[in-house]
């Protein structure tokens, strides 16, 4: 693949403290649909997750359930692996960060860190946020005012849960020192921080000044030892942030792994979610600088998931506690796999926060899947079947040409589904697909093929209908597939064009006039049977 461009994208490492969520597979799926593109669109793709397995939370999560931390993370790596492999992701790799490659880059990083002269030893106290896994400053921290909490506590600003004071020795990186290379840097990359809005938060951020991090911790020893002070371990972000350069060789010697640091990194997208945007667009590029590596082309921030609740119509933040958390399971078992993956990626807003309600899922699904794609994949294929004796027409030579509406939206419909595509807008490409979806649905009505083929002269006329019907379903089987992978496969099948499904060609495939003639053609069942009203 070393003539195909490299491609790198990365989900952020999940905490195992939990079981996987909708926001996780959510995040997963955001990146899992961009691979599929890119390796569509003639890329070499890597795409990575994992799971970020040291630090304090996980060492009580391990205890409250009588475990050891490395027994804890073994019991979940099952569990994002399944739901992973059930909801069609399509990674190459799955990193831990308790794997002997992360322990040998994160010492590495440690000795580099060392050389660069942006590191020192000092003593933290201040206050700590054990969920969040971050440090806080006193000017930072929130003072409990309420009813119902301990006045005077000092609360976390992020999370609102109460914080720990921390005394004790640490290794601190000179983040300080970064504040006007990141800006100079944010002046020369505008698009660094994706969407735009974010990226004005982060300067807002930086140009409020930043404080020196605390690197390590000795008053636990569930992390990785900094390799030259046995007592000290390593703060989590500054081991989990590194995963992304570990998986593709940072810290081994061996020729292929240099080789394939030199192939993939920088990557080209790290995908998070808002609330790390400050360790992956300060922190994060600051570690780099400071070590002389390039840095990331893109960090794009997805908003949160929330409720609508059905009786205000205001949306909430999901929790177990209002009793309004939906699992992914909750979704596939009204949607199925494909529709939870169209749902997501094509209704909801990537960039901000998104509400959802299982009532507009059952909407989306009705109207788009089960009324529109389903229903004209079923009518197109059921016709080809029924008047040309269960193939695809004939085709005459110019076919291809010929003047029709669905020819004329299909042409240059890749190139307008590229520009959406290329920037993480699935919803804009979605609309670009269905356009010609919509029309050709249209078009059957229109056109009347039950009509035309009651008369034998008008042969060529049927014959017309039916192939621009198939090529354009042709055509958007294959913008789908990255959305919905598995019903694209299927519909290629059905036309027997199995061989298309995995193309690298996808400008090329999705140019008009490459349908088959005289081929076997199924109708099969419905791909996407209406769903009855379900309130919840």
């Amino acid at each position: 693949m070393a003539d195909k461009p490299s491609f790198y994208i990365t989900t952020p490492i999940y905490y195992v403290n939990a079981a996987p969520h909708l926001g996780t597979a959510y995040c997963t799926m955001l990146c899992d649909v961009q691979a599929r593109y890119r390796r569509a669109a003639g890329y070499d793709v890597k795409f990575l997750t994992g799971m970020d397995e040291h630090g304090q939370k996980v060492e009580e999560a391990g205890a409250s359930h009588g475990m050891k931390p490395q027994e804890w993370c073994d019991s979940q790596e099952p569990l994002f692996k399944d739901l992973w492999k059930q909801i069609e992701i399509s990674n190459d790799d799955f990193i831990r960060t308790t794997q002997q490659r992360q322990y040998k880059a994160v010492q590495y990083l440690w000795e580099r860190m060392k050389e660069s002269g942006y590191l020192y030893k000092g003593s933290y106290d201040g206050w700590y946020c054990v969920p969040e896994e971050t440090y806080f400053t006193e000017n930072q921290v929130r003072k409990s005012d309420e009813a119902n909490e301990t006045v005077g506590q000092h609360l976390c600003p992020d999370c609102g849960r109460p914080l720990e004071r921390v005394q004790e020795e640490s290794y601190f990186f000179k983040l300080s020192a970064f504040q006007d290379k990141l800006l100079k840097f944010y002046d020369e990359h505008p698009d660094f921080v994706q969407p735009a809005f974010r990226m004005n938060e982060v300067r807002s951020f930086v140009e409020g000044g930043l404080q020196d991090l605390s690197v390590s911790r000795t008053s636990f020893d569930w992390g990785i030892p900094v390799p030259f002070d046995g007592k000290h371990v390593t703060y989590v972000w500054f081991d989990a942030l590194l995963n992304y350069m570990t998986a593709v060789g940072y810290g081994d010697d061996s020729d292929e792994a240099k080789a394939e640091l030199a192939r993939r990194w920088p990557a080209q997208y790290h995908v998070v979610g808002k609330d790390i945007i400050r360790f992956h667009c300060v922190i994060w590029p600051a570690m780099l600088m400071a070590i002389g590596e390039a840095l990331p082309s893109h960090v794009f921030a997805h908003g949160f998931l929330t409720v609508r609740n059905s009786e205000t119509g205001k949306a909430e933040k999901m929790s177990k506690s209002r009793g309004n958390a939906i699992a992914p399971q909750d979704v596939i078992d009204l949607l199925g796999v494909e529709g939870y993956r169209y749902y997501f990626m094509t209704d909801v807003t990537h960039g901000e926060d998104s509400a959802i309600s299982f009532e507009r899922m059952e909407q989306v699904y009705n109207a788009d899947l089960a009324n529109s794609w389903g229903n004209l994949v079923s009518r197109a294929l059921n016709m080809s079947a029924k008047y040309f004796d269960g193939k695809t027409p004939e085709l005459d030579e110019g076919w291809e040409q010929r003047d029709n509406p669905l020819r004329a939206i299909a042409l240059g419909i890749e190139g307008r589904y590229a520009k959406c595509m290329d920037s993480l807008d699935y919803v804009g490409a979605k609309d670009v697909v269905m356009e010609l979806v919509h029309a050709a649905n249209h078009y059957i009505e229109d056109s009347a093929p039950w009509a035309v083929a009651k008369d034998p002269a008008r042969a060529g006329e049927l014959r017309d209908i039916i192939v621009n019907l198939l090529e354009s379903i042709r055509i958007c089987a294959h913008l789908l597939a990255p959305i919905m992978p598995e019903t694209s496969v299927e519909v290629l099948r059905r036309m027997s064009l199995e061989e298309e499904a995995a193309t690298d060609d996808l400008a090329g495939v999705c140019e008009w006039g490459q349908l088959k003639g005289g081929v076997d053609v199924t109708k099969g069942d419905a791909l996407f049977p209406r769903l009855a009203s379900q309130k919840k």
